[in-house]
């Protein structure tokens, strides 16, 4: 089966885009996480939706399983192919094919990067701005939406899924879908009136089709920005002001992490000491406007919000504007302008890096904070954590980040224990992880609603009744 596709793709689409070399599979084996590995059988580097409907074709009339990739850095494990067959990279249909400066739209092909987007509109679209991850400048935007990441205009308007308009997506028998406008060929500036078929593509991990083109939202840029950190020295009063600040529409982004997470800025492993008279938690504060007066009165306002929270017992130092600090401390530039690359994150001799991401309720920031960390500690781990309050603070992120050796066995096993510790404890609190990987499902089956369960099965049958779609994912017991 593997030789008859090998050959029908090379026929159908060239040598050069087909791939069965064991160092290019090696490389498609695994990501930087604790999940397992699975080594796929072929490659193929799209450059087309011609190409996409190519392979899967193909796949889905000799029954092959289709993996579809970008930067390959999920932290689910998604993208791991656990029943190997084709992996589809479509970092080469990275296309910018539209920006729609009037209707406040761009339309994507799945290639399309972080940092590719960032250039293209301060070069073409300085009006216009985007809103970015702390993930790697090199990873794709689509791949975000669709599996509901979030980003530094988050608590603005909401997790990535929030900012689609619209999709063209190649079903896997190879026909092609589109929804919202792009149904009759209009503008895609809104999904309304229609109905939200982009949710059969949003969270499926990539089980219902190919998104090929997306539609995604855009924002005004502002002329006045500011970014600065308050230094907290307790618990309930950072995320007490943080939850408080995000209801306010007064900022476009708050949040906070973990002196861990500073120290390792600095070059630090794995920082599990804390001097008594060390901040706790620094809270990041961004702030806009395109009018000096509303600039300057916000930021008074924001002085004057944390003088009353100094007045009933909170210790806070701050705020400092983020351009004194990276005049101080040069690596603090890592904070300035997003899209960036958190090097001491990805790039240490373990090449491991996990996450325990979780979405709920931002009332539960510190608990959440506290019991996450006494289970690190139980582990001799730091509490690496970042939070953040996302539509206009109705939920947020609450996120635990752990760094390890991924070629270290018993590291491995150790990892895997604590997340599983971590979500336990998350799930009982009320958050739920995002990116969901599938260990998670598997755990926590009996407790998702019995119809749900079903639902997501029949979707998955009716779209793909062949199974080809990253199997091995998103599957319920």
């Amino acid at each position: 089966m593997t030789t008859e596709i090998v050959a029908s793709l090379i026929q159908k689409m060239g040598k050069d885009l087909v791939r069965t070399d064991p160092k290019t599979l090696q490389e498609f084996a695994r990501d930087m996480t604790e999940n397992p590995a699975g080594l796929p059988d072929l490659v193929v580097y799209p450059l087309s939706s011609e190409n996409v409907r190519t392979v899967l074709s193909e796949a889905n009339r000799l029954k092959v399983p289709v993996t579809c990739v970008v930067a390959n850095t999920n932290l689910g494990g998604l993208a791991i192919p656990q029943q190997g067959g084709i992996v589809m990279n479509l970092t080469r249909m990275n296309k910018i094919l539209e920006v729609n400066e009037a209707d406040q739209y761009a339309l994507i092909e799945p290639g399309v990067t972080w940092q590719q987007m960032s250039d293209h509109l301060e070069q073409n679209h300085p009006g216009l701005r985007f809103a970015y991850p702390l993930s790697p400048p090199e990873t794709g935007i689509v791949p975000n939406c669709i599996m509901d990441g979030l980003a530094n205009l988050s608590l603005r308007h909401g997790s990535a899924s929030q900012w689609i308009n619209a999709l063209e997506v190649i079903l896997p028998n190879g026909e092609t879908l589109r929804t919202g406008h792009l149904s009759y060929g209009g503008r895609p500036c809104t999904n309304a009136p229609f109905p939200n078929l982009n949710g059969l593509f949003v969270g499926f991990q990539g089980s219902t089709g190919v998104v090929v083109k997306m539609a995604v939202q855009l924002w005004p840029s502002r002329k006045y920005r500011k970014r600065a950190f308050l230094l907290a020295y307790d618990v309930e009063s950072a995320y007490g002001f943080s939850n408080h600040l995000a209801k306010q529409d007064l900022v476009d982004d708050v949040g906070t992490l973990s002196l861990a997470s500073g120290k390792m800025l600095f070059g630090e492993y794995r920082p599990l000491y804390r001097d008594p008279n060390e901040p706790l938690l620094f809270i990041y504060i961004d702030l806009s406007s395109n009018y000096e007066k509303d600039f300057a009165c916000k930021q008074e306002i924001l002085i004057d919000m944390v003088a009353e929270w100094r007045a009933q017992g909170a210790k806070f130092d701050g705020p400092l504007d983020l351009d004194e600090l990276v005049r101080i401390e040069p690596r603090f530039g890592k904070f300035a302008k997003f899209p960036t690359r958190l090097d001491f994150l990805l790039d240490h001799p373990g090449g491991g890096l996990t996450w325990v991401g979780t979405y709920g309720p931002t009332s539960r920031f510190a608990e959440g904070y506290k019991k996450g960390a006494e289970i690190l500690a139980k582990h001799n781990l730091p509490p690496v954590v970042v939070c953040r309050p996302m539509g206009a603070g109705h939920f947020g992120v609450l996120r635990w980040i752990t760094v390890f050796d991924r070629d270290n066995e018993k590291e491995v096993a150790q990892i895997s224990a604590v997340n599983r510790e971590l979500a336990d404890m998350a799930i009982e609190m009320g958050f739920f992880p995002y990116k969901t990987p599938q260990w998670v499902w598997d755990r926590y089956a009996q407790r998702i609603n019995p119809a749900f369960r079903q639902i997501i099965k029949d979707v998955r049958h009716l779209l793909d009744p062949n199974g080809i779609m990253n199997p091995g994912h998103l599957q319920f017991p």
